[in-house]
């Protein structure tokens, strides 16, 4: 099993381009490679395969921290599922993770939310996408300060709020009401209990 996010950026247009392509091609540029594993297409949509499932909640969690951090957001949809045909660009490819993803994304508008997933599986959709709904009504709302520090703290699992601090410029008692502005705690606890309920799903 392998997870695809499908998203598109909202506000693209607020900003010129180069202002945020190059930080998010770097961004991607972690999880594989261009466009076999990520691409960003048609100015502002992209997918990205991320082959441990485990790990795709952080990474869209991460992905909207970065675009929160310049004042953008976006809108995406984990699709679980096989891979059947690899292409040289992952828009080409296909599998039930593709249409899983991609099915989804079409809804996310009328759904008016900005993050949902499909594995097929009715009751494990139901019960985190009930989690990802309430969780967004305060990650919608991120700041720039709160998303900054999304972005080191993740990418940085094992920094202390001192060092957190040091790299962004604050003291540990600003780094501190960050944390707890962004709902960070809560945030991770989201992420291990997904994580546990990921793996039932695979075996």
């Amino acid at each position: 099993m392998i997870s695809i996010i499908t998203g598109d950026i909202i506000g693209s247009r607020q900003l010129k381009s180069k202002d945020w392509i190059d930080g998010l091609k770097k961004l991607f540029g972690q999880f594989g490679k261009n466009p076999s594993e990520w691409e960003i297409y048609r100015g502002d949509e992209f997918q990205i395969e991320i082959k441990n499932p485990e790990d795709v909640l952080l990474t869209t969690l991460l992905i909207k921290a970065y675009l929160r951090s310049i004042k953008l957001d976006a809108r995406m949809s984990i699709g679980f599922g096989d891979k059947t045909h690899k292409a040289k660009k992952i828009s080409e490819s296909n599998g039930t993770s593709f249409i899983n993803s991609g099915e989804l994304f079409e809804t996310l508008k009328k759904q008016k939310t900005t993050l949902a997933l499909k594995s097929g599986n009715i009751d494990f959709d139901t019960k985190l996408n009930l989690m990802l709904r309430l969780s967004l009504t305060f990650m919608d709302n991120w700041l720039v300060p709160a998303a900054e520090f999304i972005v080191i703290a993740i990418q940085n699992p094992t920094l202390s709020q001192e060092e957190i601090g040091l790299k962004l410029g604050i003291n540990q008692a600003a780094v501190s009401r960050r944390q707890k502005r962004a709902q960070f705690d809560l945030m991770m606890d989201l992420d291990r209990y997904f994580r546990s309920q990921i793996k039932e799903l695979a075996l």
